[in-house]
């Protein structure tokens, strides 16, 4: 397993963590400022969102290149099933743009949030069916401009309306279904720390099915569920031995913080954020 306690080149910053992905929140860096802070830090890598990018795609992952990094990855693409995705062709036209951007930066990886139960059906089978259709459709054109994506499997708390991909075993069964080499998944502590079955289905997943790592902590006494969130090492998932598995696959990618936290961090200075992360990375992770 590599030793972080020194080097934290396969750091990498997700910018929700300094809230820019939220209106009202953050301090308002701009992708230029966020870019110099990671690359004076040695950070290796960073992961934007839609909204931050916009038209500049191309600019911005010169810009990150250029400062020694790389594009980790983009969030997300758009809800493929639930309230906000009944209309199929608009939904896939939208997926197909942010893959576009993903390429356009340079991303590595386009990370899939599914949403939450398809109107008109309850439980999860039926639209986790649809998630599959849909995501075959979408990684034959993501796989012409070399984009890979990771589907996100989110905590249970939000099935309903969020992401009715809840399991690592429902995200590699997907895999499984598309049979697409560009398709696979990322692993977010936050939505995965408390599943006993992880390490078997990990194992499942295999190398090459793991496109992302991503690093937080659940607060024991957590506020909200979306926007109380934890930096690494003040709550109660066990990291080590999350990493353990993850590695235990053969990943070697980068370690993506992604914090949403409207209370706490992004409260603070973004300097103080990132290099708290670096700090917490090299003692926890």
């Amino acid at each position: 397993m590599r030793d972080f306690s020194t080097d934290h080149l396969a750091l990498a910053l997700n910018t929700a963590s300094l809230g820019h992905n939220l209106d009202g929140h953050g301090a308002g860096w701009s992708p230029e400022r966020v870019i110099d802070a990671c690359a004076a830090r040695r950070f290796g890598s960073i992961v934007f969102w839609r909204r931050e990018v916009g038209a500049r795609a191309n600019e911005i992952g010169e810009r990150v290149r250029s400062a020694g990094l790389s594009v980790a990855g983009l969030c997300r693409t758009p809800f493929l099933v639930g309230s906000e995705a009944i209309d199929r062709t608009a939904v896939l036209d939208e997926a197909r743009a942010s893959i576009d951007m993903a390429a356009g930066l340079g991303a590595t990886v386009l990370t899939i949030v599914v949403g939450g139960v398809h109107p008109g059906t309850k439980g999860t089978a039926e639209s986790l069916k649809i998630v599959a259709e849909r995501v075959a459709d979408l990684a034959l054109y993501a796989a012409d401009r070399n984009v890979k994506l990771a589907l996100e499997p989110l905590n249970p708390v939000y099935a309903g309306n969020r992401s009715c991909l809840t399991t690592v075993r429902d995200a590699v069964d997907i895999c499984e279904a598309v049979d697409a080499p560009n398709l696979g998944i990322a692993v977010d502590v936050y939505h995965v720390w408390w599943d006993c079955d992880l390490d078997t289905q990990l194992q499942r997943a295999g190398k090459d099915r793991i496109l992302g790592y991503h690093l937080c902590d659940w607060l024991a006494d957590t506020r909200d569920v979306l926007l109380d969130r934890g930096m690494m090492g003040d709550g109660v998932a066990d990291l080590k031995t999350i990493r353990a598995s993850v590695a235990g696959t053969g990943y070697t990618g980068p370690c993506e913080v992604e914090i949403f936290s409207a209370n706490n961090w992004w409260k603070r200075d973004p300097g103080e954020v990132l290099d708290v992360m670096v700090e917490r990375f090299h003692a926890l992770c």
